[in-house]
C-alpha cells in the first residue's frame, strides 16, 4: 500500500511538468503576470485607435495620415524601432473600448494615440486607466476625457477654451448680440461645446434666443430651424460633424434663413469644402492653419513632408494634431529613457514647452494642452485664416 501511495504522488508531480513541456495549456507564472506593453522588447509599440470607418471616418483618416507621416520621419527612439499599430474604432463607443483592449492585450502597446471624437476617448478611458497604459488624444476636446484619469493626455485645447473663443469672436469681432444653438443631444462634444459657448456668450452680455436639438442620423432640421428663424438670431451655433453642419446650412438657406453659422473643429475637414458655395461663409474654431503666425521649426518640417507626400493636398488641423500626438509620445519615451508604460506616463505629465506642428504645447495638471486656437472661415471653397486666439 505504501509503494502504491508513493507512485500516485510521483505521477501527480510529473504529469503537469510533462504536459507543459509538450505544449500543454498550463500558463507560465511570468506570462500571467506580464506588465502592460513590452518594455524589454527590441521594438516599441505605439498603438492608435481612430475612427477609420463610420460617421467620424473623415476626421479619423486625416488624423492617421498625420500620425503615419510623423512615424516616417521619427521611426526610432532610444535606439529602438517604433512599430505603429492602427485599430479602427468604427465611430462607435463600444468598439473604441474593444480597440484599446486589443492594442493593450494583443499588440502590447507601450503607449496609445487616439481618438478623434470625445465620446470614443471617454469610452476607452477606464480601460486605459485600469491597465496602466497612457494615451494621448489628438482632438477630443471634452474636459471629461482627462478628468480623474492620470493616464489620459491630449495635444489639443479643450471645449471651455474653444467655446470662449467662438463667443468672444462672435461678440468682439462680429458684434453679434443674439445667438441660437442647434445641438446633437446624444453627442458629448456637441453638447459640451454648446454649453461652454452659451456660458461665455452670456457672460459677455450676449443672449441665447433659441436652443434646439437633433439626434444622430436625423435628416430633417426644418422644425428646429423654423423655431430658430422666429427667434431672429444674429448667428447660429451648430457644434456637430461636418455633414450635420452642411445639412443645417442647406435647409436654413432653403427657407430663407441667411444667418451666419459658427461651428467647432469637427467641421475642419476636406469633405466639408466639397459642398462648395453652400457652405461659403461658415466660420469655425480650429487647432491649426498653415497661414497662422508664430509657428515652430517643426511646423516647417511637417509642411515640407506633407507636401512631398501629398502634393495635391493642403494639410489640415487633424493631420497636424495626429502628427503632434505621435511626437508627444516619442518625446515622452525618449525623456523616460524607457518603454515602460508607467515611466512614459510620468514623462508625459512633465511635458513643458514642446514644439510641435501646431505650436508650442505644455500639458497642465489635468493632462490638457495649453495652446492657442485659430478662427477659420470658408471663402472661395477654401478655409482661410482669420485670427489666432491665445489662452488667457
Amino acid at each position: 500500500m505504501k509503494k502504491l501511495m508513493v507512485l500516485f504522488v510521483v505521477m501527480a508531480m510529473v504529469l503537469p511538468m510533462a504536459l507543459t513541456g509538450c505544449g500543454g495549456t498550463t500558463t507560465a507564472p511570468e506570462e500571467a503576470q506580464a506588465p502592460a506593453g513590452n518594455p524589454e522588447g527590441d521594438t516599441i509599440v505605439i498603438g492608435v485607435f481612430e475612427p477609420m470607418t463610420g460617421d467620424a471616418a473623415q476626421g479619423g483618416q486625416l488624423t492617421v495620415e498625420g500620425i503615419e507621416l510623423a512615424h516616417e520621419l521619427y521611426g526610432e527612439v532610444n535606439g529602438k524601432e517604433i512599430e505603429l499599430k492602427v485599430v479602427d474604432n468604427k465611430s462607435d463607443q463600444a468598439e473604441a473600448t474593444t480597440a484599446v483592449a486589443r492594442l493593450i492585450d494583443k499588440e502590447k502597446a507601450n503607449v496609445i494615440v487616439g481618438s478623434y471624437g470625445s465620446s470614443y476617448s471617454m469610452a476607452a478611458g477606464e480601460t486605459l486607466k485600469n491597465q496602466g497604459v497612457p494615451a494621448i488624444g489628438c482632438s477630443p476636446t471634452n474636459p471629461l476625457v482627462t478628468k480623474d484619469n492620470d493616464y489620459y493626455f491630449r495635444g489639443c485645447f479643450i471645449d471651455p477654451f474653444q467655446g470662449t473663443v467662438l463667443a468672444n469672436y462672435a461678440i468682439d469681432d462680429k458684434n453679434f448680440k443674439k445667438a441660437a444653438l442647434l445641438v446633437n443631444k446624444g453627442n458629448a462634444y456637441s453638447v459640451g461645446l454648446a454649453n461652454y459657448f452659451k456660458k461665455a456668450f452670456e457672460a459677455k452680455g450676449g443672449e441665447i434666443v433659441a436652443e434646439q436639438q437633433y439626434q444622430k442620423g436625423d435628416q430633417d432640421y426644418t422644425a428646429q430651424l423654423n423655431t430658430i428663424k422666429q427667434a431672429n438670431p444674429d448667428v447660429i451655433i451648430l457644434p456637430g460633424e461636418y455633414a450635420e453642419m452642411a445639412l443645417g446650412v442647406d435647409q436654413a438657406r432653403k427657407m430663407g434663413l441667411e444667418v451666419p453659422f459658427f461651428g467647432g473643429d469637427t467641421v475642419d475637414v476636406d469633405k466639408f469644402l466639397d459642398y462648395g458655395d453652400l457652405v461659403e461663409g461658415v466660420t469655425i474654431s480650429s487647432h491649426f492653419d498653415p497661414a497662422q503666425p508664430e509657428l515652430t521649426d517643426e511646423t516647417a518640417k511637417f509642411m515640407e513632408a506633407f507636401e512631398a507626400k501629398y502634393p495635391d493636398r493642403t494639410p489640415g488641423a487633424f493631420h497636424a494634431l495626429g502628427y503632434d500626438a505621435y511626437l508627444l509620445a516619442v518625446d515622452a519615451i525618449e525623456r523616460a529613457g524607457s518603454a515602460d508604460s508607467d515611466k512614459i506616463r510620468d514623462a508625459l505629465a512633465e511635458t513643458n514647452g514642446f514644439e510641435g506642428a501646431t505650436g508650442v504645447i505644455t500639458l497642465d495638471e489635468n493632462g490638457d494642452a495649453t495652446k492657442p486656437a485659430v478662427i477659420r472661415e470658408v471663402k472661395d471653397s477654401e478655409f482661410k485664416y482669420v485670427a489666432t486666439v491665445q489662452p488667457e
